[in-house]
């Protein structure tokens, strides 16, 4: 017979948990998510159908993205620091949606007057739509980091409290939600773009925006409401105050002495002097501060504990094995079609997903700094398929000339399959590494400089993708592939040696016991210390 009272706690259970504020931020999440895969997708279609089919204003605007973020993504991280979390949140959020919106708005008006704008003022007012377009468009982008920063390194730490494990699968849910909205917002705006027209696509994706923008603000309130922690900013700094320096200059204040603080790297490279008076606070002042914050940034972000992990995980980006156009655009030469792609794109989802799984199963075994160790040489193992791809039959790398030519033919797809069956199987390794440094900044950044430092951390990531666009660009022929497939394992090489680095220097020969209780890294402050102060 059924318990009346088990069945209430129930619901009473499940009722809680979909008005809780963990649940509130994974649909908000999900939401945000969803609009940028859609737009992320079709702004490049937009821009190759508004081009005549070339890849030009395509590359113009990637250029410009990165470029931006690689620039501003301390200052963003600075003013995300600097200012009430909601506000914070809420700015980002309107200025990112309404961008997108102005911008299909923009895409529309040129998709239905091309014509007549292509023979007005000899083109240049269409000239001047397209920079209007990418720089829209590059606002909505840095806008987007913001949100991230915000909801993603600070909202979710203060939800989930001083709870490591609920952190671990919060973070973890919240790449889920990444991995499925990557496949499944693309396939929804292109369904709507192929049976209908650019044009539909750019009203769908507007209307998209509005309504989520709306409903995102509402849930960000709903959140804020349920979690009084995250009106209370640790160390928030002053709207007036100049930015802060670091550690022994502070101490320097506080009435040490300086033989006491006296630390070479943050006396010569890190402190960020005060003016002596009023007077200095001058134009130029004004004008150099979003300088002085991008140092401030980059200076911060070295003298972190976890600096070398945050950089093993930037190095990861320099590699030509993943999804993206430089890998898909190889694919189709060595003769696979967008049916197979798409079904390759799927799986390596599902993968990514199964990383996501194992490492909070892993991380409750080995402890978080193992778990990084673990994911980092379960990639690598599986790029070594890649590896060998670069050497088999069929692989363009090969120049040799056969005699058995029908052999090699029919052996032909089995370089493409063992570069794709590494790249599929290191989702697994790449996304449990990933969620592991990003848990590490969490944990072990001070609040107040735990938006500076994701900024600046989005900007090493960005800096390595473009390195490895350049690399592709002095390299662009099918032939020469397999010699960027060695470079990005070398890279992916290099940013696991760094990791453990800083494992092997946090815990020792612990590391190597997987089942040994694991210390959260200690920020220890001695006159060699590279690490930040923990208040500002």
């Amino acid at each position: 017979m059924e318990n009346p009272g088990a069945r209430t706690t129930c619901c009473g259970s499940m009722r809680d948990f979909f008005t809780s504020a963990k649940f509130l931020i994974y649909m908000g999440h999900a939401l945000s998510t969803w609009g940028d895969r859609m737009w992320n997708f079709a702004v490049a279609v937009f821009l190759v159908e508004l081009y005549g089919n070339s890849l030009l204003l395509t590359a113009v605007y990637g250029l410009v993205v990165a470029g931006s973020v690689l620039l501003l993504g301390a200052i963003i991280g600075d003013w995300v620091d600097r200012n009430p979390r909601l506000k914070v949140a809420q700015t980002s959020l309107l200025v990112q949606n309404s961008c997108v919106i102005l911008c299909g708005i923009l895409l529309m008006v040129v998709f239905q007057f091309k014509e007549q704008l292509v023979n007005l003022y000899s083109g240049w007012i269409l000239t001047i739509c397209y920079i209007l377009v990418i720089t829209i468009a590059n606002i909505a982008n840095l806008a987007s980091t913001a949100t991230s920063i915000t909801i993603q390194r600070d909202w979710v730490v203060v939800v989930a409290g001083q709870d490591s494990s609920n952190l671990a699968d919060m973070n973890a849910t919240v790449r889920i939600i990444d991995q499925l909205t990557n496949i499944l917002a693309p396939m929804l705006v292109g369904q709507i773009m192929s049976f209908g027209s650019p044009f539909i696509g750019c009203g769908f994706i507007s209307g998209w925006n509005l309504c989520s923008m709306c409903l995102e603000y509402a849930l960000l309130w709903s959140v804020y409401q349920k979690t009084p922690a995250l009106a209370v900013k640790g160390g928030q700094k002053e709207q007036q105050q100049e930015l802060k320096p670091l550690g022994p200059q502070k101490e320097l204040e506080n009435g040490q002495s300086p033989e006491e603080s006296s630390q070479p790297l943050m006396n010569e490279a890190s402190v960020v002097t005060k003016p002596d008076s009023p007077k200095e606070r001058g134009c130029w002042y004004q004008v150099s501060e979003p300088l002085r914050t991008l140092k401030f940034g980059w200076v911060a972000y070295y003298n972190q504990d976890i600096f070398f992990a945050g950089m093993s995980l930037s190095f990861l980006y320099m590699t030509v094995l993943g999804f993206d156009c430089i890998t898909t655009g190889y694919a189709y030469m060595q003769g696979l079609n967008g049916s197979v792609l798409s079904l390759l794109m799927g799986a390596s989802a599902v993968f990514g997903i199964c990383g996501t799984v194992a490492f909070t199963w892993v991380r409750k075994k080995c402890g978080l700094i193992r778990t990084g160790f673990i994911s980092g040489m379960a990639q690598l193992t599986c790029l070594m398929m890649c590896v060998a791809s670069v050497f088999t039959p069929g692989s363009p790398f090969d120049l040799s000339v056969s005699p058995f030519e029908d052999i090699y033919t029919h052996l032909s797809y089995i370089s493409v399959s063992l570069l794709f069956a590494g790249v599929i199987a290191a989702r697994v390794g790449l996304w449990s590494f990933d969620l592991t440094v990003t848990q590490l900044i969490q944990e072990n950044v001070v609040e107040s400089e735990r938006g500076v430092i994701n900024g600046v951390q989005n900007s090493m990531n960005y800096l390595l993708d473009l390195l490895h666009f350049i690399m592709v660009i002095l390299a662009p022929n099918q032939e020469a592939f397999g010699l960027l497939v060695l470079i990005s394992v070398s890279f992916v090489a290099m940013g696991h040696a760094m990791y453990f680095r800083f494992a092997f220097k946090s815990m020792g020969a612990r590391l190597f016991v997987c089942f040994s209780p694991e210390q959260k890294v200690e920020k220890v402050e001695t006159p060699d210390s590279l690490s930040l102060p923990t208040t500002v």
